[in-house]
């Protein structure tokens, strides 16, 4: 177990904070602090009206950035202060929840902690659906568990969505991870049709958070819409071959 955490406290080349590594000075200890840090960088691009702004198009184009390395480079342009130093919504980088968990991550490592992000579905978007999410997992060294945190659930959102959980502990049926939601579907349990995102939803769907979340663990944390070999599209098959290898791949 050591091995694993050690492994986890490591930056990966995505969390990295490289050369900006100094905008993490004064960072705090406590997890609900660390993700207002992250909540005070980052405007969720599907939130941005909730904020009262309005962005151009091409300040939209920042949720393609990978790295974290290349995201404080943007946010330094737009506020060259520290990153605890509180900044207006049109003074945050335009990202998703996959930038808000490495975000996390990131700082989380810098500071010791092992952590890692983790593809999945999230049951608290809309109800009766698994909506495509990512959220953060650290390990809570008093209680020696992974906790899940949903680094992007500010007071705007929690009101929204009428959130009934504490963000920085998300339970296991709240937010479920890539593997589980595949071993899910295969079981009969869920239906992948309620997996998704917006138009996009069924078993091709869930093999690409599967895959992503399994990419995630190795510290390789891509991008939402990066595809490889094994994420098909909504016409693909699924070979019987792969079905084996997924089903392995599920269960880590």
């Amino acid at each position: 177990m050591n091995q694993i955490l050690a492994y986890y406290t490591q930056q990966s080349v995505i969390t990295d904070p490289g050369e900006y590594a100094h905008l993490y000075a004064d960072l705090p200890s406590d997890i609900p602090a660390l993700c207002t840090v992250t909540q005070n960088m980052l405007l969720h691009i599907f939130w941005i009206p909730a904020y009262g702004v309005e962005l151009s198009e091409e300040r939209k184009k920042e949720v393609n950035i990978r790295t974290v390395a290349g995201m404080l480079a943007r946010i330094a342009e737009l506020d060259d202060q520290l990153v605890t130093v509180p900044r207006t919504p049109e003074q945050r980088l335009v990202g998703n929840c996959r930038d808000f968990t490495v975000f996390l991550c990131s700082m989380l490592r810098h500071k010791g902690i092992p952590a890692r992000a983790r593809c999945g579905f999230a049951r608290y978007f809309t109800p009766g659906k698994y909506e495509d999410h990512w959220v953060c997992e650290y390990w809570n060294a008093d209680e020696k568990r992974w906790v899940q945190v949903d680094a992007q659930l500010d007071s705007i959102q929690i009101k929204t969505l009428k959130i009934d959980f504490n963000p920085c502990d998300v339970p296991g049926d709240k937010f479920l991870n890539g593997g589980k939601v595949w071993k899910g579907c295969r079981a009969g349990d869920i239906d992948p049709a309620l997996c998704g995102i917006f138009e996009m939803k069924g078993l091709w769907f869930v093999q690409g958070d599967l895959v992503r979340d399994c990419m995630a663990l190795n510290r390789v944390e891509v991008l939402p819409w990066d595809c490889n070999a094994l994420m098909p599209g909504p016409d693909q098959q699924v070979s019987e071959a792969n079905y084996e290898l997924l089903d392995n791949v599920a269960h880590l």
